[in-house]
C-alpha cells in the first residue's frame, strides 16, 4: 500500500492529526514548530532536553503524549544533529527515522513539520518531495510470499501531511509518481526467482502497457534474437530451462521526430554463475541480479506516471544464468549482434554479454542518449561500497548531468574512469574481446567492454551492484535508481 500524500497549513499547536512531528537540534535548539509547541505546552519539550531524555542527536525519535494546550494527542519529537551541519542528507535521515517511528504506532495518519525546517540549498517542493520519498519507503512492506494474515484490528500508518504551501503540490505528484516506480522496482527484486523468472518480467511490462495510455510493448522471444544474431545473450540464457525474453517498453510524451532517451536494464532473474558457478554462501541474493532491469522499469513507470514531455524507450533482456548441459563453457567463442565475438573467460561475466547486444539492438530507435544500469560486478562494491553507484562514461556533459541528478534526489553516482588505457585488458588470442579484464580494476574492464557497443552514441553505464539491495536474510532491494534516473528526466523535460 503506497503512502497517501498531502498538504497541510494547519499550526501544530492546533493540529489535530493523530500524531504530528517536529524537529529538535542538538546544543537546545528547537525548529519553529518544535518551539510553538514547546511554548503553548509550558516548556515540555525544553524540561525533557534538560533531563537528557530529548537530545536532538541524528537519527533519535522521542514519543510526547496529551501535551497540554496542544489539539493532536501525539508529538514525536525527531533529532535533527547540529544545525550548523545540517544538510539534505540529514534532513532526508530525519524524515526516514521519522517514518520508522510513525509506523509502529497505532494511527494511521500524521503531520510532519519537518518540511518548514530551512535546508541549506534546498527550497519547500524539495523538501515536502524528498520527505514524502524517505517515508513511502519505510512504509513499504514485502508480503507478497507469506501466508495470508488476518487484517489487524489496530490502525495501520497510511497517510502523511507534509507542513507546506500549496504550491508544493506539484512536488507531492512527483512523490507520488516516483514513489510507484520505485516500489515497482523493489517488488520485482524482492519476488524469489521461482516467480520472477523472464517470462514474469515481461507480463509485468504488458500490464504497464495495457494499464497506461501511450505505452507499446513488445516482447521478443528466443527466435526473434536468434534472427537478430544475438549470440552473446541466447549464449548466456542456453543453460536455463527459462527461454530469454527481450522486453521493450516505448513512452511517447514528444513529437513524432524527437529522438528518445534510451533505457537498458540487466535483467538476470537469477544468476548461479553458470558454469563459473559462484560460491554457495550469499547465493541467494543472485535473484536481485535483476534490479538494474528492475529499476529501469520502474523509472519508465514514474516517467509515463508524470506524462513527462518526451520520449522514452526501455529495454531489458531477461534471462537466468543457470549451469546445465546445454550451458555454456569458459573459452566458449559468442558472436554479437554488432558482429564483435567475445570469447566468454568466465560464464559469471554474464551481465555484459546480455547487455551488449541490448545496447546494439536498442540503437534501432536512433536514441539521443543511452543509459545501462546493472548489478554488474562486485568490483564496484569495494571500490564504492553501499552508499554510490558507479557511474562511467566517456561524454562529461551526460555523467555530469546524471551526477547533478544523483545529488538533488539524494541517489547518489560516483564516476570512475573510462580510459582506453584500460581497453587493452581485455584482449585475447581467440576473439575480439574478452569478457573479462583480468584482476584489477574489474569494474571498470566491465565498463569498457560495454563501450565497445555504443560507440558513436552519448552513453552512460550505473554498476548498481552496491547499492540495488540491502546485504543480508532481512535485506529488500532499494529501488535505486529509479529516484536518480527519474531526476534526470525531470530536468531533461524542463
Amino acid at each position: 500500500m503506497t503512502l497517501q500524500f498531502s498538504l497541510s497549513q494547519q499550526s501544530p499547536e492546533t493540529n489535530t492529526a493523530p500524531c504530528i512531528v517536529v524537529g529538535v537540534f542538538e546544543e537546545r535548539m528547537l525548529s519553529s514548530a518544535a518551539a510553538r509547541i514547546d511554548e503553548k505546552s509550558g516548556g515540555a519539550i525544553k524540561r525533557l532536553i534538560e533531563t537528557g531524555d530529548i537530545s536532538g542527536k541524528p537519527g533519535t525519535t522521542h514519543l510526547l503524549f496529551a501535551l497540554p494546550n496542544v489539539a493532536a494527542p501525539r508529538v514525536l519529537v525527531v533529532g535533527l544533529g547540529e544545525q550548523k551541519k545540517f544538510d539534505a542528507a540529514r534532513f532526508q535521515r530525519a524524515c526516514t527515522e521519522m517514518a520508522r517511528a510513525l509506523k509502529g504506532l497505532p494511527l494511521e495518519s500524521a503531520t510532519t513539520y519537518l518540511t518548514e525546517v530551512d535546508v541549506p540549498g534546498r527550497d519547500g517542493a524539495w523538501k515536502v518531495r524528498s520527505a514524502a520519498l524517505s517515508a513511502d519507503a519505510q512504509a513499504y512492506k514485502y508480503t507478497a510470499t507469506f501466508k495470508p494474515r488476518e487484517k489487524s484490528k489496530s490502525p495501520e500508518f497510511a497517510a502523511l501531511a507534509f507542513a507546506a504551501a500549496e504550491t508544493a503540490n506539484g512536488a507531492l505528484s512527483q512523490a507520488a509518481a516516483i514513489a510507484d516506480g520505485v516500489r515497482f522496482a523493489r517488488e520485482l527484486g524482492n519476488l524469489p526467482p521461482n516467480i520472477c523468472n523472464p517470462a514474469y518480467i515481461a507480463e509485468q511490462a504488458q500490464k504497464i502497457a495495457k494499464d497506461h495510455p501511450g505505452v507499446s510493448c513488445e516482447i521478443l522471444e528466443e527466435a526473434d534474437m536468434r534472427k537478430l544474431g544475438m549470440g552473446a545473450l541466447l549464449g548466456v540464457s542456453q543453460g536455463s530451462a527459462f527461454p530469454p525474453q527481450l522486453i521493450v517498453l516505448q513512452w511517447r510524451g514528444a513529437g513524432e521526430n524527437d529522438k528518445p532517451y534510451a533505457f537498458v536494464g540487466k535483467g538476470i532473474t537469477f544468476d548461479t554463475g553458470g558454469i563459473s558457478i559462484k560460491p554457495s554462501a550469499g547465493m541467494e541474493e543472485m535473484k536481485f541480479d535483476m534490479c538494474g532491469g528492475a529499476g529501469m522499469l520502474g523509472a519508465f513507470l514514474a516517467a509515463v506516471k508524470l506524462q513527462l514531455k518526451l520520449n522514452l524507450v526501455c529495454v531489458v533482456p531477461a534471462v537466468e544464468n543457470m549451469p546445465g548441459g546445454k550451458a555454456q563453457r569458459p573459452s566458449d567463442v559468442v558472436t554479437t549482434m554488432s558482429g564483435q565475438t567475445v570469447e566468454v573467460l568466465n560464464t559469471d561475466a554474464e551481465g555484459r554479454l546480455i547487455l551488449c547486444d541490448a545496447l546494439t539492438f536498442v540503437q534501432k530507435y536512433n536514441p539521443q542518449v543511452i543509459i545501462d544500469a546493472a548489478t554488474l560486478t562486485g568490483a564496484c562494491v569495494v571500490a564504492l561500497g553501499k552508499h554510490a553507484t558507479g557511474l562511467m562514461s566517456k561524454d562529461d556533459a551526460l555523467a555530469n548531468e546524471l551526477l547533478a541528478a544523483g545529488e538533488n534526489s539524494l541517489d547518489r553516482a560516483w564516476r570512475l574512469p573510462l580510459w582506453d588505457d584500460y581497453q587493452s585488458q581485455l584482449d585475447t588470442g581467440y576473439a575480439d574481446i574478452a569478457n573479462i579484464g583480468g584482476k584489477y580494476a574489474g569494474a571498470i574492464t566491465a565498463g569498457c567492454f560495454l563501450a565497445r557497443f555504443t560507440e558513436g552514441y552519448r552513453w552512460a553505464h550505473l554498476d548498481i551492484a552496491g547499492t540495488a539491495w540491502e546485504e543480508g536474510r532481512k535485506g529488500s532491494a532499494t529501488g535505486r535508481p529509479v529516484p536518480m534516473l527519474v531526476q534526470y528526466l525531470l530536468d531533461r523535460a524542463g
